[in-house]
């Protein structure tokens, strides 16, 4: 076997399952909530279900990897809509892909050289494919803390130059799961400044853009263009239906930036066989197309927020993100032990923070005693939950 899956660690919800194993929850109450998952609860919108039943004939046919032009057009459409840019080139400058999981992992493969000592500088807290997409392309992740207090901004100045020239790839994730803070175009204007000196790519994953409260998140290809970039050179974007219109299991996203990354990707997806069914590509055209139920969508978090955050801020060290789904709360105990005992004395299930994180080259994890709490539950479990763990915290004995 490949001996870089030994440096693999296990997955999150793995290790929550391993934690909770022993653990049975209070007959007190009955009905189990689960806020520890990112999966969107919402439903499908109408339109995308009847585009999947009146394209079903698209079974017969092998996809293109490349997908269709006209899948490549909307898309090109949409991104000049919603960043009020000029349209990226379809042809050479987007890329369908089967969600923004699978296109991460494998444009870092695509990426990385395998050169030894070459480093992925990635976010910590962090979404977990980007350390093992890492490590499976022969480079070590180099963890960069976000801060400990809100707004959570991300400590690049501690970044030392020996760091930088061996850097190949940043991973930038804005909004930032599980903190919800977006990236400034004055932060994003340093990053390229960097990437200019030390040559590496910026891989930025959106594909929480959707989902905001105050303001639409600035995404990399609008900063580049606003900088004076619209080449996007060493730039590429990842994004995703799955939140914004309640698809995950559809598995429909795109990539976009630089045709000189987009080239050798394609030729990558080729032999990979990620192609994109044309059923799901026609879906897609449709889910891309309309605004109206994303607007809805984006109505039903901002509810969650504007009632659970309330009943969580008294009781918990808790502001409000900037956008995504999630609460980043302190704990007033270790975030393992936090969320072991909520589950056994409230049955309301959440991710520690610690398993989002790694402990950075000063022996920090920016996730220890904080917990993550995904509010894609119907907006009645949202408040159960927050009432139970609100009840919880004002009862449990600290020290």
């Amino acid at each position: 076997m490949n001996p870089l899956l030994d440096q693999l660690k296990p997955y999150p919800f793995e290790r929550l399952r391993q934690l909770l194993a022993d653990t049975k929850p209070t007959h007190q109450y009955e009905q189990p909530i689960n806020l520890s998952i990112g999966e969107p609860k919402h439903a499908t919108p109408p339109i995308i279900k009847e585009a999947i039943i009146a394209n079903l004939n698209g079974l017969a046919s092998y996809p293109a990897t490349k997908g269709s032009l006209a899948l490549r057009t909307t898309i090109a459409q949409w991104i000049a809509r919603r960043y009020d840019i000029d349209t990226p080139n379809p042809d050479t400058q987007v890329l369908p892909c089967l969600g923004s999981r699978e296109a991460l992992f494998s444009f870092i493969q695509t990426l990385l050289t395998g050169e030894q000592d070459s480093i992925v500088v990635c976010p910590n807290p962090f979404y977990q494919i980007y350390e093992g997409a890492s490590y499976l392309g022969g480079a070590t992740p180099y963890f960069v803390n976000a801060s400990l207090d809100h707004p959570f901004t991300h400590e690049w100045e501690s970044i030392p130059e020996s760091v930088w020239q061996k850097t190949q790839l940043l991973i930038v994730c804005s909004p930032d799961n599980p903190t919800g803070r977006v990236v400034s175009l004055a932060e994003w204007q340093y990053l390229f400044e960097l990437s200019d000196k030390y040559n590496f790519v910026i891989a930025s994953d959106e594909c929480y853009s959707e989902i905001y409260f105050d303001q639409k998140p600035l995404g990399i290809l609008q900063a580049a263009t606003l900088c004076g970039r619209s080449d996007y050179h060493r730039m590429i974007c990842f994004s995703s239906l799955s939140k914004r219109s309640n698809v995950p299991g559809m598995r429909s996203g795109f990539v976009a930036g630089d045709e000189k990354l987009i080239k050798p990707f394609l030729l990558y997806r080729t032999y990979h066989g990620s192609a994109m069914s044309d059923v799901v590509a026609a879906a897609s055209i449709v889910a891309w197309q309309d605004e109206e139920h994303v607007k809805q969508n984006r109505i039903l978090y901002q509810e969650k927020f504007k009632h659970v955050f309330p009943i969580l801020k008294p009781v918990l060290d808790v502001t409000m993100p900037e956008a995504s789904f999630y609460l980043w709360a302190g704990t007033p105990i270790a975030d393992t032990d936090f969320v072991k005992a909520l589950y056994e004395h409230a049955n309301v299930t959440l991710l520690p923070g610690s398993f989002l994180s790694r402990e950075n080259t000063a022996g920090i994890n920016p996730g220890k005693n904080r917990v993550r709490i995904a509010l894609v539950a119907p907006i009645e479990e949202c408040i159960e939950g927050a009432k139970r763990i609100a009840q919880f915290v004002k009862t449990m004995k600290i020290g």
